[in-house]
């Protein structure tokens, strides 16, 4: 009376079993391959995918950008030394079909592809070149892992060298050397220093001296000319004063006998002074005829002055 019973749940249990392999979801970033009886039939998108098991199968492919990472080696440069280089390069299926059918294992073969070009590529380089041409590595390495991967469906992206090492010999030597440059641009930079501090001081010496010159020049210039306004005064005050005088005498109409009161006078005055010699005129004449007529008017004052007490 169970039977029946323990066979529908059988029946059931494989239903539902039959179901899951039946029914399978290909998900949105995925595409899907259906083989029929190990034949690739059809190409499936994303959704629900119904299949006939055990005679039909479905292989998912991932359609995303995926990296890949290329194991560090050792690669021998041009010039014989040894480094070890580091890269990752990026990739995208872009036929499903190719990628499933047209390679066996896509993941081993594009390492394997990535390190023998790494070792050709800096194999023609020399150290320092390798060491400063990453840029120029990662396009020749894309550009040869494309082209390589093309028939397989995928589409390399890019390619990017992580590191590359040199023997450490190498990079003391390296860091000694760089540290001898870094030195001597040091020492290079303080003695244009020095130089321009020197050149810097000279010029400024220099323009003192020609300021200081140029001073002196407009001082003494500047003296001559008050020294010059002043002599040119006090000749125009002589000039004027000696008009003034002169047109003072002439107006006054002095006679002879004046004149030669006054002529003695200052002879007088000169005979006093500290000098042991007297200059006189070469006028001998006029002289003379001075000093007579000083005389007479002379006496005729005391005559004069004689005949006015007798009267009193």
């Amino acid at each position: 009376m169970n039977f029946p019973f323990g066979l529908t749940g059988v029946v059931a249990v494989l239903a539902v079993i039959y179901a899951s392999r039946a029914f399978r979801i290909v998900r949105q970033f995925e595409k899907g391959l259906v083989e029929t009886f190990g034949q690739f039939s059809r190409k499936v998108d994303a959704g629900l995918v119904f299949l006939f098991p055990p005679f039909q199968n479905l292989r998912l492919v991932d359609m995303r950008e995926q990296v890949m990472d290329v194991p560090p080696q050792d690669v021998i440069t041009k010039d014989n030394a040894s480094v070890t280089v580091d890269a990752v390069f990026y990739f995208q299926v872009t036929d499903p079909i190719k990628v499933v059918y047209n390679v066996a294992n896509f993941s081993m073969a594009a390492i394997k592809l990535a390190q023998t070009n790494l070792r050709n590529i800096i194999g023609e380089l020399e150290l320092d070149q390798t060491l400063t041409s990453r840029e120029r590595i990662n396009t020749q390495l894309r550009q040869v892992l494309d082209e390589a991967t093309d028939k397989w469906g995928v589409k390399v992206v890019r390619v990017e060298i992580q590191k590359i090492e040199p023997p450490h010999d190498i990079t003391d030597s390296m860091s000694k050397q760089m540290k001898a440059e870094r030195e001597k641009r040091a020492n290079i930079l303080e003695a244009e220093g020095f130089k321009q501090a020197a050149i810097l001081k000279a010029e400024g010496a220099k323009e003192a001296v020609i300021l200081a010159a140029d001073g002196e020049k407009q001082s003494v210039i500047l003296r001559a000319e008050g020294q010059a306004e002043a002599m040119k005064r006090v000749a125009d005050a002589e000039k004027y004063k000696t008009e003034v005088v002169y047109q003072a005498i002439h107006n006054g109409n002095p006679t002879q006998d004046l004149i030669a009161i006054k002529y003695l006078e200052t002879l007088q005055k000169m005979s006093e002074g500290p000098a042991t010699k007297i200059l006189l005129p070469l006028e001998t004449a006029g002289l003379a005829g001075a000093v007579t007529a000083a005389a007479e008017l002379m006496r005729d004052t005391r005559n004069d002055a004689k005949n006015d007490a007798k009267k009193s």
